[in-house]
């Protein structure tokens, strides 16, 4: 048995304490522009060096995206190993956004990478994907009960492809999306003060159409240039709203690479999500 303090309990905390906001870094080839760096590695590393020294004594979660630091190959990993930790040492949580899923000894060797303590990119979370069946996870569930770290499974997600997948109905005539909750809300079975295993769900949604009650964190993407804004969070998520993780990351990024205006852009986010959710400061 691990002593290792989960991370349901160390998400609650950090949002009550810093505000409910995970703030994405998300170093794509615009926004480096933006900054007036160039689209290499000397740009990414300048960019993320400034937003984690900015942002991961203030916010709640940071979420880098993995995509845009894979496209540079290892010197790319390298700065996103640099990050996580740098990022959890300043008492910032990490959430590795990778949606990975896969099969087997594969699934393994993705939670080895993400999920086991020792590991260059050790996270306190990852996105999963579910779309090989949910039991296909259970290596990364496994390993992140093990040691503290939690997993955000994609359920209803804010791009508009989504349901064509997760508004599907099974014979049983339950969706995809209810069947991934369904399972999640088994995995955080009398965790408290919150569960470890959490969702992505939209911010976008018209509606959840699905019970969000799964006694873990919700994951919701979709807020500023997606179109979503802290309004929408009450009627998405209903009565799961305290358990909302609101992300954001062009609403914040767009305001550097002045370090002061991307701590006030943040601050800015987290007392909106606050006041809609109920939640933190």
């Amino acid at each position: 048995m691990t002593t290792t303090e989960p991370f349901g309990a160390r998400l609650r905390r950090a949002m009550d304490e810093r505000g409910p906001l995970c703030v994405g870094i998300d170093p794509h080839a615009a926004l480096l522009a933006d900054w007036g760096l160039g689209d290499d590695i000397d740009g990414l590393e300048r960019f993320t060096r400034t937003v984690v020294e900015a942002l991961a004594g203030r916010v709640a979660v940071l979420k880098p995206q993995s995509a845009f630091f894979e496209r540079f190959g290892s010197r790319g990993i390298a700065v996103l190993e640099r990050a996580v930790a740098d990022a959890r040492d300043a008492g910032a949580l990490v959430v590795a956004d990778v949606k990975r899923g896969d099969i087997g000894s594969t699934m393994a060797a993705y939670a080895d990478a993400y999920l086991a303590k020792g590991a260059p990119l050790f996270s306190d979370a990852v996105t999963l994907s579910p779309y090989l069946g949910y039991g296909t996870l259970r290596p990364a569930l496994d390993l992140a009960r093990e040691n503290g770290a939690g997993v955000f499974v994609l359920a209803l997600t804010s791009n508009p492809e989504g349901p064509e997948v997760q508004r599907a109905r099974n014979a049983a005539g339950t969706t995809v999306a209810e069947a991934v909750l369904d399972r999640l809300r088994a995995e955080n079975a009398g965790e408290r003060p919150l569960g470890s295993f959490g969702a992505v769900v939209g911010a976008t949604l018209a509606e959840a159409g699905a019970d969000l009650a799964i006694n873990g964190p919700l994951l919701a993407p979709g807020l500023g240039a997606q179109g979503a804004s802290a309004a929408d969070l009450p009627r998405v998520f209903g009565a799961a709203l305290g358990n909302v993780l609101p992300a954001v990351s062009r609403g914040v990024l767009r305001h550097g690479p002045d370090a002061d205006a991307l701590r006030a852009a943040a601050e800015r986010e987290a007392e909106a999500m606050a006041r809609f959710t109920g939640a933190g400061a």
